[in-house]
């Protein structure tokens, strides 16, 4: 069969890129009604959950503005379920559900995928997918990112490719098994119906387009748009200069054993082609820092797209240069059942480190690195209103450019949540948040600073509740660039009610009672150029805005706090 059949009329430019911003519309369009009909406090207020559009044969056609590790791990997850479901066996009203690491292509368990086939003319043209972090997915800790896990039977219910719907009819006897599987399972089903809602508004679209512009004329339309990028992409990646470029990172530890997990990137430029090399990484460890090979593949995609530029329209053709090589048995290639639950704080890394890789070849473009850490303080347990679980994220700072000061606080690389608000906090959970503020001198020094860190106290007001804290940064801090000093570490402390005070090791599972507070920070990203280039009317702004200390200003900038400027700082 044709699958991309010839049409009688050419196809405009015009009417191509209205088409391509359509589906951009809809994909948008899925994320917002996913976003704002699911029930748990990390999807509707962090936005942890992700929508898209694909080929029939399974290529990124179209992405939401969410969580980029997501957004590409649902290419390998849609290969799966094409692979055990040959497209003529699939029939509409199907609806497939998986979420398992190392058979059905995700990342881990929490995130959870739901996709759809879209037919026309009683054939399929289209899927949609939505993915969603769920709150609680079992596991031996709630809310299923325990980062003391040795084996990933510790973390969860694993789903291979199931269908969560077969010919329009719901399978009740699999929503039965998952219910008693997961600790909040009213929370779960609400967020899983989004997800299912997500879809039908994408296929339903997409169904809608192709009625105005004809199937056969649709499917060309998508094939030109996955060739332009893939053009556009290479062509971009030809101005790079030639070579292999290393870089070397670690990851602070596994949550087990104390010591710290090697990361290496080798970044091979040929022509028109990338080769990213993950050998020489750590093998695999006994904590749930393991990635497997579809972490790696979203931070490549990543690199790729931040490396060639926001004008190349995002889809699948961008990926098309792209080569991955790992061992197998390592960090980034884990047999099982090697635990995978904490990956994100290894993909973020290596997404760091990619970049970090080509600074050297393209020194006026790539910032210093950033503090790509994504802390999590989830927090659930019984109190007097109920059982309860809530995820915290926390972002750190971003690296400094050659032109600009490094961003406070934000999202980096492969995820892209909100900081939760204190209200839904409080709201919805037996804490209180005592503070939440910048951290103070977290931002490396240099002529551009780096972005800052926060910093969180939060108090435990009822109940005998577990914390999972998955830090980093505490060990390994964010290198600066061309001279500019490294960023400020993270660290983690809690407060017990007794009087005693323990300091987090970068990650641990503990208790914690009534009265006890937890104090968080974030890691700052590096600086870029000599300290001693800094204008001293920027060094003046930052200590007036308590971004860097009077001490810190002198001893770095060698700021006289007796000469200060009085006029007002653009």
């Amino acid at each position: 069969m044709n699958l991309h059949p010839q049409i009688s009329h050419a196809r405009d430019p015009v009417t191509v890129e209205v088409i391509r911003n359509r589906l951009n519309g809809i994909a948008n369009e899925m994320e917002a009604s996913l976003i704002q009909s699911s029930f748990s406090t990390i999807v509707k207020e962090a936005g942890d959950a992700s929508a898209a559009i694909f080929t029939r044969l399974g290529e990124n056609l179209a992405q939401a503005v969410a969580q980029p590790i997501h957004l590409t791990t649902l290419i390998p997850m849609l290969a799966a379920v094409i692979a055990e479901h040959p497209l003529e066996t699939i029939e509409p009203g199907d609806l497939f559900i998986l979420n398992d690491p190392y058979t059905a292509g995700g990342t881990h368990i929490p995130d959870i995928a739901v996709i759809m086939p879209v037919f026309v003319d009683a054939e399929i043209c289209a899927f949609t997918g939505s993915v969603t972090h769920h709150q609680d997915t079992g596991g031996m800790t709630i809310g299923s990112t325990p980062t003391n896990a040795t084996e990933i039977f510790q973390e969860g219910l694993r789903l291979p490719v199931l269908k969560l719907w077969s010919a329009g009819k719901p399978n009740e006897t699999l929503l039965k098994m998952i219910r008693l599987n997961v600790r909040l399972p009213l929370i779960f089903e609400g967020d899983l119906n989004a997800q299912i809602a997500a879809c039908h508004i994408g296929a339903q679209r997409l169904t809608e387009l192709a009625s105005k512009y004809g199937r056969d004329y649709l499917l060309s339309v998508f094939e030109d748009l996955l060739n332009k990028s893939e053009r556009l992409t290479r062509e971009a990646i030809a101005r790079i200069p030639n070579g292999t470029y290393i870089y070397v990172d670690h990851l602070d530890n596994d949550g087990i054993d104390d010591q710290p997990i090697r990361l290496q990137v080798a970044i091979e430029v040929e022509n028109d082609r990338i080769v990213c090399d993950f050998r020489g990484t750590s093998r695999q460890v006994r904590g749930p820092f393991n990635c497997v090979p579809s972490g790696s593949l979203s931070a490549a995609c990543f690199f790729i797209r931040a490396l060639c530029g926001n004008e190349i329209p995002t889809n699948g053709g961008c990926f098309r240069p792209i080569e991955l090589r790992m061992e197998k048995g390592s960090l980034v290639d884990p047999l099982p059942p090697a635990p995978v639950g904490c990956r994100t704080a290894t993909v973020k890394r290596l997404a760091c480190a990619m970049l970090g890789a080509l600074r050297s070849a393209m020194v006026e473009l790539i910032p210093a690195d950033s503090g790509s850490q994504l802390l999590t303080i989830l927090i659930g347990g019984e109190s007097s209103d109920g059982r309860f679980a809530i995820s915290i994220p926390l972002s750190s700072g971003s690296g400094a450019t050659p032109r600009s000061d490094g961003v406070d606080v934000i999202e980096t690389d492969i995820t892209n949540t909100l900081n939760l608000p204190v209200e839904s906090i409080e709201a919805t959970s037996p804490l209180r948040v005592n503070y939440m503020r910048l951290a103070e001198n977290s931002g490396g020094a240099g002529q551009w600073r780096g972005g800052l860190g926060c910093e969180m106290e939060i108090e435990v007001l009822d109940g005998d509740l577990t914390l999972t804290y998955r830090g980093e940064r505490q060990f390994q801090p964010a290198s600066g660039a061309l001279g500019g000093l490294a960023g400020g570490r993270g660290s983690g402390t809690i407060l017990r009610h007794s009087g005693q005070t323990e300091n987090i090791p970068s990650k641990c599972v503990t208790k914690l009672s009534k009265g006890d507070r937890l104090i968080a920070k974030t890691a700052g990203g590096g600086g870029y150029g000599d300290p001693k280039l800094r204008d001293r009317y920027l060094v003046e702004a930052d200590v007036n805005g308590g971004k860097i200390s009077p001490h810190e200003a002198k001893e770095i900038y060698s700021w006289d706090a007796s000469s200060r400027y009085m006029g007002e700082v653009q």
